[in-house]
């Protein structure tokens, strides 16, 4: 009876530690999410109801908005040009250093945001090499590569960061697929173009679509290659909000916009864990297929 008594004691102090310990999560996200989030509803609710935004609050939110979502969509086709073709290659063949090329085309992506500004402008900038080297094959006086503070430094950047998400996304899928069902194809008939289109397309769709999805995320809520290569002439609502409540210290307005951005980020975000969900159902169905060795005259050149 006292051995059990004193395990019922053991067990209930477990718990309770257990609770206890539970608890710390959520005090931490009380303080540090709920509570700023509160008193950002608070400031919103109290100027839409003693003042109002005028038409140039909501004028500057639209301009914001739809450069974020522009510079976003662009940023994520580039990335997808340039990453799709990596992706294949990276999913489908052995190559001499393709481990090595892997963990550096993951550098990018851990890289400071003021280490890859520095780059970019030692690479691109008026006195980058590029220039340097223009200048002189072509005894020119001015640099004629003007990339910096402007959206083209803006999207390449953003190329720069993300190309590896595509890469690691879709790669990881088309190194997933089960590729017999290519070869089915190709034994009824269907030439490579059709079976791509067909059969392989469609298996590594949600991939694409998920990675899409991911760097639009991390596009849309770009702040800091926006302001150091920006100029402070290009905003997105990351960089807006930091304008509106650091430098002009108007709070209402930076909640306005925070509040739109928190639900495009969540739309987003949800999005993205429901194509998720179908691609881990998929990928579940599949057989991982050993990756194959570039044979052809084609197949090296694309190596």
């Amino acid at each position: 009876m006292i051995k059990r008594l004193t395990q019922n004691l053991k067990l209930r102090s477990s718990i309770l530690l257990t609770g206890g310990i539970g608890l710390l999560p959520l005090i931490f996200l009380l303080f540090f999410f709920f509570f700023p989030l509160f008193n950002i509803f608070r400031v919103i609710f109290l100027q839409a109801v003693t003042q109002g935004f005028n038409s140039l609050v909501w004028v500057r939110l639209g301009d914001v908005l739809w450069f974020t979502i522009w510079q976003a969509g662009v940023s994520t086709l580039l990335t997808l040009i340039i990453g799709l073709p990596a992706a294949y290659l990276f999913g489908t063949y052995h190559f001499p250093g393709k481990k090595v090329l892997k963990a550096l085309l993951m550098v990018p992506f851990i890289l400071p945001t003021v280490v890859v500004a520095v780059g970019f402008n030692t690479l691109i900038g008026p006195q980058g090499w590029i220039n340097i080297v223009l200048m002189r094959l072509f005894n020119l006086s001015l640099p004629p590569l003007q990339l910096l503070n402007s959206i083209w430094a803006i999207l390449l950047a953003h190329v720069f960061y993300n190309t590896v998400v595509v890469l690691r996304v879709v790669g990881n899928g088309w190194a997933a697929m089960d590729i017999r069902l290519e070869q089915a194809a190709r034994s009824l008939g269907a030439s490579p173009w059709q079976a791509f289109w067909k059969v392989t397309l469609p298996m590594v769709r949600p991939y694409i679509f998920s990675a899409a999805l991911l760097v639009f995320l991390f596009d849309f809520t770009s702040y800091g290659v926006v302001l150091l290569l920006g100029g402070g002439r290009l905003a997105t609502l990351e960089v807006e909000i930091y304008i509106q409540a650091v430098q002009l210290l108007n709070l209402p307005v930076a909640g306005v916009m925070s509040l739109v951005q928190l639900a495009f980020t969540v739309f987003i975000t949800w999005f993205y864990s429901r194509l998720d969900h179908k691609q881990q159902e998929q990928s579940g169905k599949g057989l991982n297929t050993e990756m194959k060795f570039a044979r052809t005259i084609r197949q090296k050149i694309l190596v």
